[in-house]
């Protein structure tokens, strides 16, 4: 059994992952989103916002920060290691245009936790030799996300990724909801990321409860 740091331990027991987008969610209150949503028992907050200047989300990430920490949850910021660090978050997400996982961290240290996105075995793989400490596997479904851009990937890379046993978690995103979780699980993943599945949920808090209670009927896959 592998031995990790106690924020990197706490990476590898999560199961459900929030990113948030407030445009998505029909410009409903983002921080309102994510205390409901960390209280339906979200394990982990992506702050994922294109549409707010520097000093928004500089403001927004502060707050999601407290949430998290209030709630006991894990704070990843999209793409900007200035701001995790500014806002004393857990880590960076990045995407496959984004600054490479090694240049990230330099700036970020050892410690902080960076995940990256991955669309295919090259790309995972890629991620891991460059010391991410998870990957995203998506799209599984056809998505409304910046996601879009790429095809499904389909639950035939969820079942690579599992097939492959990689050292470091993986969480399945796009287009995963409710009705479409379970094949997700069955496939092979443990873990999942969710989107509009919960900002755009009318009970939040509920829908959140909900996935989480169909994600623990599938054991967790651990390193």
């Amino acid at each position: 059994m592998a031995s990790f740091s106690p924020l990197k331990a706490r990476l590898h027991n999560a199961r459900l992952y929030l990113v948030t987008d407030q445009e998505l969610s029909e410009n409903r209150d983002t921080l309102k989103t994510v205390e409901q949503a960390l209280k339906g028992g979200v394990d982990i907050v992506q702050l994922r916002e294109y549409s707010l200047t520097d000093s928004e989300l500089l403001a927004m990430a502060k707050e999601v920060r407290r949430l998290t920490t209030k709630h006991k949850a894990l704070f990843i910021v999209n793409n900007r290691p200035d701001i995790a660090l500014l806002s004393k978050a857990d880590g960076v997400h990045l995407g496959q245009d984004d600054l490479p996982p090694l240049e990230a961290r330099k700036i970020l240290g050892r410690d902080m936790i960076i995940g990256v996105s991955t669309h295919g075995m090259d790309q995972a793989r890629k991620a891991i030799k460059e010391r991410a400490d998870y990957i995203g596997v998506g799209p599984v479904y056809p998505t409304l996300t910046k996601e879009n851009m790429v095809p499904p990937v389909t639950l035939d890379y969820v079942r690579l990724v599992t097939a492959a046993r990689f050292k470091i978690p993986f969480f399945a995103i796009g287009g995963i909801k409710l009705h479409n979780v379970e094949e997700v699980l069955k496939a092979g993943a443990s873990r999942v990321a969710v989107v509009t599945g919960i900002v755009r949920a009318l009970l939040v808090a509920k829908v959140a409860r909900e996935f989480k209670e169909i994600i623990r009927k599938y054991p967790l896959k651990k390193a």
